[in-house]
């Protein structure tokens, strides 16, 4: 079973940027769709930002078009999202998602959480303004 550990969240002020790590383990990285996702409230539905494939497609939310950046160094195992002009609107809890059976055909269904199979515990970022 794949496991997954997000790092890298904390707090920072609006305009500032961070960059999130999700560690995978058990599971070769590079075999796998990954995605980032974040909730913003427990009340509200975890959200899709960024998915990346092992051919290198890449899918974007348009929330975070142009802000935020998904990568993968499969030589670590390790997937990124570099999250620079962060808004108060960006505070959320953030969660690394990976799936066996994915890939781009799925188009922006890859967006959608209840897609995805595995899961991490989250890390939380604050964006003060």
């Amino acid at each position: 079973q794949v496991q997954l550990v997000e790092s890298g969240g904390g707090s920072v002020q609006s305009g500032g940027s961070l960059r999130l790590t999700c560690s995978v383990s058990k599971y070769t990285s590079s075999a796998l769709c990954m995605g980032w996702f974040r909730r913003q409230a427990p009340e509200k539905a975890r959200e899709g930002l960024a998915t990346i494939y092992k051919d290198g497609s890449i899918t974007y939310a348009d929330s975070v078009k142009g802000r935020f950046t998904i990568s993968q160094d499969n030589a670590k195992n390790t997937l990124y999202l570099l999250m620079n002009n962060l808004e108060p609107e960006d505070t959320a809890m953030y969660y690394c998602a990976a799936d066996e059976l994915l890939d781009p055909t799925y188009g922006e269904f890859l967006l959608d959480p209840s897609m995805w199979t595995y899961w991490g515990q989250g890390t939380q970022v604050n964006v003060s303004s």
